[in-house]
């Protein structure tokens, strides 16, 4: 059986080689009858004789040789971001029918070849639609959600850059189509606006948002042209068919926009709408079979999202964000747990209880929140800490804990007084006043985590109303810092007082505070940042800003006043 088959291996390899050598014949053999053509061609062109029967063999040969080649063709077509390879019979048929779609595109102002942008590059996002649909505070409430989230984010408030050029809001005249005046400085407080926004992108920023109408298509091409200078455009459109809700906007406009604050109420009624009327009248939506545009579509203020064309990581985040968005009046509540035990020594961390003032300061606030509870029930979270349970614990309300609210892990320094820090630490003391957001304690957490952790809580709180949070100081400074668009460097040395209520009401697109203070005493946890940050300084310098507690105060104050007179 093996002889037979290395017999029949090699009856093979002689059968291959019989092909190679039979084909080499032929090669060789059609080359000689073509150069023979040729020479016999260039002879008889040259006499000006030529045989019908030669020139007949000629024609036949071409057109063997076109069909072979045909069978066999590549034809090649180059795209944006790829090259498409045909292999068929009948390419060169499709190769002029790519070649006429290319022209065809250019004709219409088209590029196949157009540059694509990096889907890091910044982004602009370009708001769409009719006054009083909540794009002014659908924007603020994005750019406080992308600051948060890393994203250096600012607004461009198109009707700002129009009160510039106008020293006194006249009338709704100004936003009529047939109005010259009014429409050349719509147009150049719109351009000024955009203009703006491209230098902050520029400037090495990540996203710029463009409060404006832009509700006619000649408006969006323009913006979307800004894709040629590497910046990615997203287009959202806000639409508003609630009434209820549509009325609450105009509310708040009537209220809170500075081009009605010196109208009478019935006045800036009547105004706004007239300019309505006007807006509604030059109003293009968005037809995503005729614009070539990235635009996400939010009904009612996130009640029905759509999207098309949206792509890339930042869009995404934003699409997801808009997604849970709602559009409610809030009010919320933030206090701190009562003074805890290490509260009075100075101790930070730990789960401490609290002490007899935190006790009573639990007492106080139960009794103002219950009497608010009569009028509109609430909820209350807490964290998992002892100190926020017991502070809360007499509050008739639900309550849920959670680990996202506990209070800011110091590591290896839990537990510790600043005394004792800079003392075995103090190194590790200096870096952390050096930068204090970013600083994490060894085998512990940074404000950059609390931020982290603090995300789905913030979510859930931003569409909630009527929360009571007991929390932490690190952690509330976070929780306040982004409904008050804080800047993120400023969150570790806010002012977030023990035995105080800090209640926030929505306001447009911002939010009131007030501090509610009890009158229960309490130590002083705020510690300022010194002067002094380096790893070279003395102690002295160190704890300069250290508040006082206990182990540092007369021993007096912490005595109730019938054993201070015995």
């Amino acid at each position: 059986m093996a002889l037979v088959s290395v017999q029949g291996e090699w009856y093979i390899y002689f059968w291959l080689l019989y092909c190679k050598i039979y084909s080499a014949i032929i090669w060789l053999f059609g080359n000689h009858c073509r150069g023979a053509d040729k020479v016999r061609s260039v002879i008889t062109g040259g006499t000006g004789v030529q045989s019908s029967g030669s020139i007949q063999r000629a024609r036949t040969r071409r057109k063997k040789a076109q069909q072979h080649r045909v069978k066999y063709i590549v034809a090649l077509t180059r795209r944006s971001s790829a090259r498409r390879i045909i292999m068929a019979p009948g390419a060169s048929a499709a190769h002029v029918m790519m070649e006429d779609k290319e022209k065809t595109l250019h004709g219409a102002g088209v590029s196949m070849r157009t540059r694509r942008v990096s889907p890091f590059a910044p982004l602009l996002i370009a708001l769409v639609g009719l006054p009083a649909r909540g794009k002014s505070q659908l924007a603020h409430r994005l750019s406080r959600h992308l600051n948060w989230n890393g994203e250096s984010t600012k607004v461009f408030d198109s009707s700002e850059y129009r009160r510039r050029h106008m020293a006194l809001y006249g009338s709704h005249d100004i936003f009529r189509a047939d109005n010259q005046q009014g429409s050349a400085i719509r147009r150049q407080s719109a351009r000024e606006a955009a203009q703006d926004a491209v230098h902050w992108l520029k400037d090495g920023n990540s996203v710029a948002i463009f409060d404006g109408t832009n509700i006619t298509r000649e408006q969006r091409q323009d913006l979307n042209g800004l894709s040629e200078m590497g910046f990615r455009i997203l287009f959202i459109e806000c639409v508003c068919e609630d009434q209820d809700l549509l009325e609450r906007n105009i509310i708040e406009i009537l209220h809170y926009s500075a081009d009605y604050k010196n109208m009478s109420e019935d006045g800036a009624v009547d105004d706004l709408r007239k300019k309505l009327e006007h807006y509604m009248r030059q109003y293009e939506p968005i037809d995503v079979g005729v614009e070539n545009i990235a635009v996400v579509r939010v009904e009612n203020m996130g009640e029905t999202v759509t999207a098309h064309k949206v792509s890339g990581q930042k869009e995404s985040g934003i699409l997801g964000y808009l997604s849970g968005m709602r559009a409610l009046p809030q009010t919320l509540y933030f206090t701190r747990h009562g003074e805890s035990e290490y509260n009075v020594l100075g101790r930070i961390g730990g789960d401490a209880a609290l002490s007899a003032r935190g006790e009573m300061y639990a007492r106080a606030l139960a009794e103002h929140m219950n009497g608010l509870a009569t009028r509109e029930p609430f909820s209350i979270w807490t964290s998992e800490l002892r100190r926020t349970k017991q502070t809360a614990a007499d509050i008739r309300a639900p309550k849920c804990a959670l680990r996202a609210l506990n209070e800011l892990d110091a590591g290896i320094c839990e537990g510790l007084t600043y005394e004792e820090m800079q003392e075995r630490f103090p190194q590790e003391f200096a870096w952390r006043d050096q930068d204090k957001l970013r600083y994490r304690y060894p085998w512990g957490e940074s404000y950059i985590d609390i931020m982290t952790r603090l995300r789905p809580v913030l979510s859930a709180l931003e569409d909630d109303h009527n929360v009571i949070v007991v929390g932490h100081q690190a952690v509330l400074r976070c929780m306040l810092g982004y409904f008050l668009d804080a800047k993120l460097d400023e969150l570790p040395y806010m002012t977030v007082p023990l035995h105080t209520i800090v209640k926030l009401t929505s306001y447009g697109y911002t939010y009131k505070v007030e501090m509610i203070k009890m009158p229960v005493d309490c130590v002083d946890t705020h510690r300022k940042q010194p002067k002094n940050c380096s790893i070279t300084r003395t102690t002295a310098d160190a704890l300069v800003t250290v508040p006082s507690h206990y182990d540092t105060l007369p021993s007096n104050l912490w005595q109730n006043p019938s054993e201070a007179q015995i």
